[in-house]
This record gives structure tokens, sequence and C-alpha cells, in this order.
């Protein structure tokens, strides 16, 4: 198997590991009672979600709520007349964010007080429903998501802004569930598994409450005076809610050693959690492959850039590829794979890029500046036209983002 196949083949083994419908079927199979269930599912995995319960759970089924991004829906779901299915706006909150949001407060509120309740969240679901306090707009929280997505902070601090202004997130959606039977299976795409971050805490509070992070001059203000108007619900009296993660990072990151190992490569798993800005630790990454063993190396987390005033096209993971490239340029039978485990990357549609120690020869050759695409947070032309982009189409699972790495000697 050729290098650049076998870091594809290991990617996508990670992929079927966390697939939402795998995940659910599986969790869903202990489910115990046989009592009528009322599901829903949000974030950028629901409709896999969603179409596992559908399979697991058969006519004890009796409606769902489906709300996931543009472009990630599942027609068979919307074929099965149980079924409502919306798709809303994602990386930044639109009309359709708050639309969702009013659906899913009206889905709670026509469930019998004696119903049985599943929700089903995966990443994405902070920017899919909202629901805002009085006075907010459309505009200042577009603006808000705008400043935190180009900011550089983790998504433990942007999630912390999200939920301060936010009438559900937070674990405020508890209050409105009443003593309906309730249960929760999440996909992680945060570091550390927190239900409390993963989706903003729809039905979680945090156990301890985090400072706003430093926000500037206008942002901070609006944060502040929202915050204040946002009601005091976080009641936990009611019923208890039991919160299970079915797939995190980990889990993805087994799955692709396992599928190196299959195919005979050693195998080193790099325990540490990827963060901080992509281009140094792109660069990191890539010494780190050049000076360890021969193998396969794997890695998992979530960088960040911090865009320029005009950004071009690309992501993180693209972003974190092409300065890996620069560092593997002259070195054979090396190649590096960034992606997105949900099959995005930034403002485009590719999960991300696989390069190797030809890929700056390449763009070179082809009159393309690495440098300039860099500084410039455009990765992406420079890396389709090098032929060098991952793209997979909506994976039904989000777990963060995987870097694989191969060396053969």
């Amino acid at each position: 198997m050729r290098d650049r196949d076998c870091l594809l083949h290991c990617f996508h083994a990670a992929l079927e590991a966390v697939h939402g419908g795998t995940v659910v079927r599986r969790a869903l199979g202990r489910l115990k009672g046989r009592d009528p269930i009322h599901l829903v599912a949000i974030g950028k995995a629901a409709a896999a979600m969603a179409e596992g319960a559908r399979t697991i759970l058969g006519e004890r089924l009796v409606r769902a709520l489906v709300i996931t991004r543009h472009g990630h829906a599942d027609p068979r779901l919307s074929r099965d007349q149980r079924f409502i299915c919306l798709q809303a706006d994602h990386p930044l909150p639109g009309a359709d964010s708050l639309l969702a949001g009013g659906r899913l407060l009206d889905f709670i509120r026509l469930t019998p007080e004696q119903g049985h309740m599943v929700f089903l969240i995966s990443g994405g679901t902070s920017s899919l429903v909202e629901v805002l306090p009085p006075g907010a707009g459309l505009g200042e929280l577009q603006r808000v998501n705008g400043w935190l997505l180009g900011s550089g902070l983790d998504i433990l601090a942007m999630n912390r802004v999200r939920a301060a202004i936010s009438c559900i997130k937070g674990g405020r959606l508890r209050s409105h569930l009443g003593q309906r039977r309730t249960e929760a299976y999440l996909i992680s795409d945060v570091p550390g598994d927190d239900p409390a971050v993963i989706g903003s805490g729809l039905l979680v509070p945090p156990s301890v409450v985090r400072p706003l992070p430093e926000l500037p001059p206008g942002i901070r203000e609006w944060v502040t005076a929202m915050a204040a108007r946002v009601p005091d619900c976080t009641d936990t009296s009611g019923v208890a809610v039991p919160v299970h993660v079915v797939a995190t990072l980990r889990d993805a990151c087994r799955a692709a050693a396992a599928a190196a190992e299959r195919c005979g490569m050693n195998v080193t798993l790099h325990g540490e959690f990827l963060r901080g800005e992509a281009v140094p630790c792109g660069e990191r990454l890539a010494r780190e492959l050049l000076a360890g063993p021969p193998g396969i190396h794997i890695w998992g987390g979530e960088t960040t850039v911090t865009l320029p005033a005009d950004p071009g096209l690309g992501g993180r993971n693209q972003h974190l590829a092409l300065a890996a490239a620069r560092v593997l340029a002259g070195h054979p039978g090396t190649a590096l794979l960034a992606a997105g485990t949900d099959g995005s990357d930034g403002n485009t549609r590719a999960a991300g890029a696989l390069v190797d120690a030809g890929t700056v020869a390449r763009a070179g050759a082809l009159g393309l500046d690495v440098e300039q695409a860099l500084a410039g947070a455009d990765a992406h032309v420079l890396l389709k036209t090098c032929g060098d982009l991952v793209t997979t189409g909506p994976t039904g699972t989000n777990v963060m983002d995987l870097v694989i790495g191969i060396r053969q000697s």
C-alpha cells in the first residue's frame, strides 16, 4: 500500500469507529424498558446518530426532532413521518439557528410529562440551535461568534462566552424538561470530553463557572449586558439526566492505530492533545515525525488559527499540513495527513490535507508561494492545485482533528 493510501486508510478506519450511527446503535441497544421514545438529535452528526436510533429503536421511537448543519441531512429521515428535520447555520449561527431553538422548546413542551426523552448531541450544536435573552439580536450574536472564530481562543473559552448569553446553553435547557425521564448520548468534540462543554452544555451546567475570556471593547459590553438578562434557570431539582459520552477523539486515534497495525506498520500513538496555533504545531509534528521511529505516528486535538484582516480560503488542518510540508520538503518517504473528523475544515468543503516531501516543490513548480499562503490563511487553493486536499463530505461524526504521519526509514 502506498504511503498516502495508508494514511487515508487509517483516517477512514478512525471515522468508521466513531460514526454516529454505529455508536448510537451500540449505546441504545442497552436501553432498558419498552416505553415510547421522544428523540432529539442536534449537531453535525445528528442525522447519522438519529438514523442509528431509528434502526435500533424501531416502533418504540414515536417522534423525533433532528437539527443539523445545512448539507448534512439524511433524506431517509425526512421520508419518515415521525421525524421533523431542520437544517441550521454553522459555523456562524443564523436565523435558522434561532428558528431551531424555538422548535426545540416546542418539541419538549409537546412531549407528555411522563414521556421518555433521549437526546443525541454532537459538535456544532453551539451554532445550530439558540434561544436568546430579551433584547439580543441576531446581528450582535453573529458579530460575537465571528470574533470568537477568528480570535485564536480554544473551544472551552468560546463555549464559555456562548453559554453566557444563551437561554438554553450552560445547562439551562434542563429547566424545560420538567419531570420527563431524559437521558443524553454525546459525541465529544472538546478536550477532556466534559459534557458541560460539548454543545455548550445544553443539559449539563458547569461544575465550576469559568471567568469570561478577555473580550474586545464593544463585544465585552454587549456580552455582559446580555448575560445579565439570561434567566436564572439552572435549577436541577427536576429529574436527573444521565449523560453518556459514546465517542471520543481517543477512540478515533486507537482505531487509526489498529488499522495501521493490521497493515503491518509500526505505530507510535502520541498521547498529547494538540492545541495552539496551527503553524508552529505543524512544524513541530513534522520534526517529531522525522526524528521518531519509522512507521505511523498518530496525534489528535484541535489547533487554532488567528486570522489576518482579510483571510483567504482554508482551515486549521490545511494550515497545519502546509506548515508541516515545509519541514518535510526534501525528506523522501514521509507524508502527513491533517483532517477534521467531521469532514470540514474552515471555510472550505475539504476535511484537511495530505502533504508529503514533494508538496513544496510541486507548489513552486506551479508558481505558488507557500509563505504567502500561510501568511494570508489561504492554504486551500495551493493545496488543491497540488492535489493534496482530503475531501470526505459529511462523515456522520465529529471528534475534533486527527494528524497521521508516516516515515518509511
